[in-house]
């Protein structure tokens, strides 16, 4: 029966997946985004469990990279299409996201379909990964969860954080579209980047997990949504300085 603990704990992943994807179509933005690290929290965990329980399997593998598609791939490309939608069509005020569908279609621009290379990009490092046997300790490139974690971000700064300036920067489509490019190609670059798993709970062993989590935490309750990014980053920093030691 435990065997398939971290299995059913994947498939709260794809739940979360699949709501979140609702209201990423329904342009409920800041709502898709509570579902992605809902279902962010169940991938940490289903690999937590395995580990704990002894239990992991192939069938566990790959029922993960497909929870991680739906999650931490298709909804980062919605919610891209929906911001690269809204740099064009003025759809943002300060009550909310006002972009609807027939607006979109008068407007008639294929650009926002742009936002799809975040999915296309995970799709591929997600089974670029399944195949790679070396991606234990560490990640090769970005993994999905920061990414996606990264990209809604964005509408959730646009709601809780931003100032004229900000919001000008975010819906900016050439800031959107250099973006979107550069997650494709941080997803499936050479970075070495660290991973959050602990085999135990030594500082000795862990410092850097540990300082990255302390930092982390201090980021979001200075900055608050907005530190997402910057979060990111540190991350990539981290782990190239740690790689060259």
């Amino acid at each position: 029966m435990q065997k398939h603990i971290p299995n059913f704990i994947t498939l709260l992943n794809v739940f979360c997946g699949c709501v979140a994807t609702v209201f990423a179509v329904m342009n409920r933005l800041e709502m898709a985004a509570v579902f992605v690290a809902l279902g962010i929290f169940f991938d940490f965990f289903d690999g937590l469990a395995a580990r704990v329980l002894d239990v992991k399997s192939e069938l566990g593998l790959q029922l993960d990279s497909l929870a991680d598609m739906i999650t931490s791939g298709l909804v980062p490309g919605i919610v891209m299409f929906q911001l690269l939608a809204m740099s064009q069509s003025g759809g943002w005020n300060m009550d909310g996201f006002s972009f609807s569908n027939s607006e979109f279609l008068q407007f008639g621009s294929f650009l926002p379909f742009f936002g799809f290379l975040i999915t296309m990009a995970s799709a591929y490092r997600l089974a670029n990964f399944n195949l790679d046997e070396n991606q234990v300790s560490s990640f090769i490139g970005l993994p999905t969860p920061a990414n996606a974690l990264f990209i809604l971000s964005l509408p959730l700064i646009l709601f809780y954080n931003g100032s004229d300036m900000v919001n000008d920067i975010i819906l900016n489509p050439w800031f959107l579209v250099l973006l979107t490019l550069l997650s494709a190609f941080l997803l499936n670059s050479n970075l070495e980047l660290f991973a959050l798993k602990f085999k135990n709970w030594s500082f000795k062993d862990n410092a850097l997990r540990y300082i990255f989590l302390i930092v982390s935490l201090v980021m979001i309750i200075t900055m608050q949504f907005l530190a997402i990014p910057f979060i990111i980053l540190f991350y990539i920093l981290s782990s190239l300085v740690n790689s060259k030691m």
